[in-house]
C-alpha cells in the first residue's frame, strides 16, 4: 500500500474522526472493568475457574457492517460475522468455543430479516462447532432504527489449554490470511466509498460484484487453529480486529517485526484511495489482508505452518512496536 496524495486537494479520513476514537473506546472499557472490580485473565475473553477447566465467555456485534447489509438489503452473511467476531476471540485465548446465544434488537418485527440472519448464524455455527442454546429478538421501535445483532459466546479450556498470552524474543511470528475487512473498521470504510459511489455500484477491480457486496465478505472463523496451536506451542495469538496492527502489542511489550504479511485485498486499496486514507491509519483500522497472528519458538514455526493454512510473517524482538510495512506502529 502506499500514501494517497499528499496535494491537500481532499480532506484525508481518519476513524476517530469518522466518529470512533479506538484509544477512547478503550479507556472506557478499562474504566468500566474498574468500577466493577474485574480483572480479565486474558486480552481476549474473561474466565471463571471452574474446578479442572475455565468457562471463558466474549461477547460481540456485527458494528455498522449492518448498514451495509441493509443499504443493499443482503442479510445472509451477517450471522457468520457476529459469531466470528465471538468465537475468533476466544480461539485467541486459546479457549474452545462451545455454546452460543444471539441478541437482534428491531424497530418492527420482519420475518424475511430475521430468516436471513438466522440462515448466517446457521453457517457459522457449524463452521465453529458450537450449539445455539437460545436468543432473543427484541422490538424497541422508540429506541431502534432498523436493528442491531450482537451475541455471547461461551467456552471450555482445560487448565493448561490457556496461552501464555505473552509472545517472547525471538520467536516467529505466523499468520493467517482474511476475507477482506472483516467486521471492523467499516465506520471509516463506509464513509470513504460512499464519498463518490453508492453500495449498489460496481466493484471496480471485480465489476461483477458491488461494493456493498465486497464489503459484506464475511468474517473468515478460526476455530480450526485451536488444535494445531497446542501441537506446536504457541504461546501467544492476536486477532486482528479493532485497532489493527496494533493488536500485535496485546501478546505483551515486544518488537513485532512483519516482513512477509499477506497482500491486503482490492477493497483496501479501494477504501484507502477514496477516502484519502493514510497507510499508517489503514494499519491502525483493518486487517489489511491479515486477519490472525501467532508467537511461536522458532523450531516450532514450521511445522505450524505445515499443518495449516498459515505462512511466516516475521519475528519477536526487543522493543515495544510493529513494524510493518515500511511503518512503526505504537
Amino acid at each position: 500500500m502506499t500514501d494517497s496524495a499528499d496535494d491537500g486537494s481532499e480532506e484525508r479520513l481518519t476513524y476517530a474522526e469518522t466518529g470512533v476514537d479506538i484509544d477512547a473506546s478503550e479507556d472506557a472499557t478499562a474504566a468500566l472493568l474498574e468500577a466493577f472490580g474485574s480483572d480479565l485473565t486474558t486480552e481476549y475473553a474473561g474466565l471463571l475457574d471452574i474446578g479442572d477447566r475455565y468457562l471463558a465467555l466474549a461477547t460481540d456485534g456485527v458494528g455498522t457492517k449492518l448498514l451495509v447489509a441493509e443499504a443493499i438489503s443482503e442479510f445472509s452473511t451477517i450471522g457468520i460475522d457476529c459469531i466470528a467476531m465471538n468465537v475468533n476471540d476466544l480461539v485467541a485465548a486459546g479457549v474452545e468455543p462451545v455454546a452460543f446465544v444471539d441478541y437482534l434488537a428491531i424497530d418492527e418485527p420482519d420475518d424475511d430479516l430475521t430468516n436471513e440472519i438466522g440462515e448466517g448464524l446457521a453457517v457459522g455455527l457449524e463452521e465453529s462447532g458450537m450449539t445455539l442454546l437460545g436468543g432473543e429478538t427484541a422490538v424497541m421501535p422508540e429506541v431502534v432504527s432498523g436493528f442491531d445483532l450482537a451475541g455471547t459466546c461461551a467456552g471450555l479450556a482445560g487448565k493448561d489449554d490457556i496461552l501464555e498470552g505473552e509472545a517472547a524474543v525471538g520467536d516467529v511470528l505466523v499468520g493467517f490470511a482474511s476475507n477482506g475487512v472483516h467486521s471492523n473498521g467499516l465506520t471509516l470504510a463506509r464513509e470513504a466509498v460512499t464519498r463518490a459511489h453508492e453500495y449498489t455500484d460496481a466493484f471496480p477491480p471485480n465489476p461483477e460484484r458491488s461494493i456493498g457486496e465486497e464489503l459484506l465478505r464475511p468474517t473468515r472463523i478460526y476455530t480450526n487453529l485451536l488444535e494445531p496451536m497446542r501441537e506446536h506451542d504457541v504461546r501467544a495469538a492476536a486477532h486482528i480486529t479493532g485497532g489493527g496492527w496494533t493488536n500485535l502489542l496485546r501478546m505483551g511489550d515486544r518488537e513485532y517485526v512483519v516482513e512477509e504479511p499477506f497482500p491486503a485485498q482490492p477493497i483496501f486499496e479501494f477504501v484507502q484511495e477514496e477516502g484519502n486514507v493514510t497507510d499508517e491509519e489503514m494499519h491502525r483500522t483493518f486487517n489489511m489482508g491479515t486477519g490472525f497472528v501467532v508467537a511461536v519458538p522458532e523450531d516450532r514455526a514450521d511445522d505450524l505452518v505445515a499443518a495449516t493454512d498459515g505462512q511466516i510473517i516475521g519475528r519477536v524482538e526487543d522493543g515495544e512496536s510493529v513494524a510493518i510495512r515500511g511503518l512503526s506502529l505504537k
